[in-house]
């Protein structure tokens, strides 16, 4: 054992360390960074121009790595299929239903910090858990590198808790899902742009779901369409077109 895991054992952190190294499964190295992907903005301090040590920064990496490691996966199980039905099956995966079902499934609820508030509000505690998953893969990343982050996200997630060709017949449009029932409930829905927070990349985009004029929904993404499905889907969490995992 390391001195710094060493320190880590009796430090007043000890405790979080070993929950930690329980759910994981390996022993993490930079405890700083796994505190930091379970930190909500809503607990987090301002650290300079009006950026947060939240999870928020953490989890756009996380949700790169995850994709990737996904898209290598899909390439390889279904050498005979075209890009639209990859692109479909990886959405399907790292759906925000999705990582949120596996967050809680691996005790990832127990770790998070946010302010008890939220609660009440369950178009933002249903994104939480998969925010944090997203985080978790970003700081797992930084702390042990591509190649162990892989063989995490493999061996110690995928396959024991992802069933593929269970997800590959299970319809996750949620778009049409949410357009469809505002038509059956005769209510109006409309995707539209917002502004980013400041210091975010112009080439972001952010779109929010209204409904009869309320927000019900934002999806955040460098793709356009990725980013209104993102805002269906917590949207449809939000009125409870389907259930949050």
């Amino acid at each position: 054992m390391s001195l710094r895991i060493y320190k880590l054992y009796f430090s007043p952190n000890r405790a979080y360390f070993k929950k930690l190294k329980n759910i994981l499964g390996f022993v993490p190295g930079n405890l700083k960074l796994y505190q930091m992907a379970f930190r909500h903005k809503s607990v987090a301090k301002q650290i300079k121009d009006g950026v947060k040590n939240s999870n928020e920064r953490m989890e756009f990496l996380g949700d790169a790595v995850l994709g990737s490691v996904i898209a290598e996966l899909l390439f390889k199980l279904y050498p005979y299929k075209d890009e639209g039905f990859l692109t479909e099956m990886r959405s399907k995966i790292v759906s925000r239903a999705n990582l949120n079902q596996l967050s809680r499934k691996l005790g990832f609820d127990k770790l998070i910090q946010y302010d008890s508030r939220m609660i009440s509000y369950p178009n933002k505690q249903g994104s939480l858990l998969g925010d944090a998953f997203e985080a978790l893969i970003g700081a797992v990343y930084l702390d042990k590198g591509y190649q162990f982050t892989r063989e995490f996200l493999l061996v110690r997630i995928i396959k024991p808790h992802v069933d593929i060709h269970t997800l590959e017949n299970t319809e996750t449009n949620f778009k049409s899902r949410l357009i469809e029932w505002c038509q059956h409930a005769g209510k109006e829905v409309a995707f539209v742009p917002v502004d980013n927070p400041e210091g975010e990349s112009p080439k972001m985009f952010s779109i929010e779901v209204l409904v009869n004029g309320e927000a019900c929904g934002l999806g955040r993404d460098f793709n356009k369409k990725s980013a209104e499905k993102l805002a269906a889907e917590r949207a449809c969490e939000y009125l409870k077109i389907i259930e949050i995992a």
